[in-house]
């Protein structure tokens, strides 16, 4: 966890704003009978037109047994994140979380948003709704001198009242220089606990919530990871940069 220099800061913001305008043409082409694999070419192809490279693509964690397989990822219904697209036609009334990161000039954003698939349920829109604004408590809470207890604290405070299961076998972590780095970012915590972040620091925070448990599981593709009790699931994520004041949200259209 290393803070950016000036010229990451701006090569980090412009990659944001890619990522931010990709994302929308994603989301707006969410609709009743597309298959996830479309969504997946879509990404690829703005990507590329950008002259950028996908984050996931070819990306294997240190506890996969094979590459990540797309670019994007395409979690439906109990699906919490890492769903791989195909095949699968997206159906009236679904929920769908989308999952993209870009490498710009050599380094790394990221980002996610769950939508709806034509109507849904009022539960199910309470559920996006709620996750979405928990984002914002997390990050209203990531202030230089805060530690990552202080987001995991503020990001469950929303949640836990409303009677959600916060996931808490996964969160969010150090972006920018690669991937995936130190520290991670629970969706859950202690106030003062945990590493204290400085100005300059970027990472992504990104709760996952669902509206049962927060057991997980991990399907037989090694990568997709479903609630235990087939409850739906949503999942917002913003890459941000610690400053004095508010951070900066990377990952928006601004």
């Amino acid at each position: 966890m290393i803070a950016a220099t000036e010229n990451e800061k701006r090569i980090l913001e412009e990659a944001g704003w890619r990522l931010a305008c990709i994302m929308r043409e994603i989301e707006h082409a969410v609709r009743p009978g597309i298959a996830t694999g479309d969504l997946e070419a879509l990404a690829r192809r703005l990507i590329k037109e950008n002259g950028d490279t996908p984050s996931f693509l070819g990306y294997q964690p240190t506890w996969a047994e094979s590459p990540y397989p797309t670019a994007l990822c395409v979690s439906v219904n109990d699906e919490v994140v890492h769903g791989i697209p195909g095949e699968r036609i997206l159906l009236e009334g679904d929920i769908v979380g989308l999952d993209l990161g870009v490498r710009h000039d050599g380094l790394f954003v990221d980002m996610a948003v769950t939508v709806p698939v034509g109507e849904i349920s009022l539960e199910d829109a309470a559920l996006i709704e709620d996750t979405r604004e928990s984002l914002a408590w997390g990050i209203q809470a990531a202030r230089e001198g805060a530690t990552v207890g202080d987001i995991g604290h503020a990001i469950e405070s929303y949640l836990k009242p409303k009677g959600y299961g916060i996931i808490r076998d996964l969160g969010g972590h150090g972006v920018g220089r690669a991937a995936h780095e130190e520290p991670f970012i629970p969706n859950f915590g202690i106030p003062g606990e945990g590493v204290r972040l400085t100005s300059g620091t970027v990472i992504a925070i990104e709760p996952m919530v669902s509206r049962g448990g927060e057991m997980v599981v991990t399907a037989p593709d090694g990568y997709t990871v479903k609630t235990k009790d087939g409850s739906r699931s949503a999942h917002f994520e913003h890459t941000i940069m610690i400053s004095r004041d508010m951070p900066i949200i990377l990952t928006s259209l601004r």
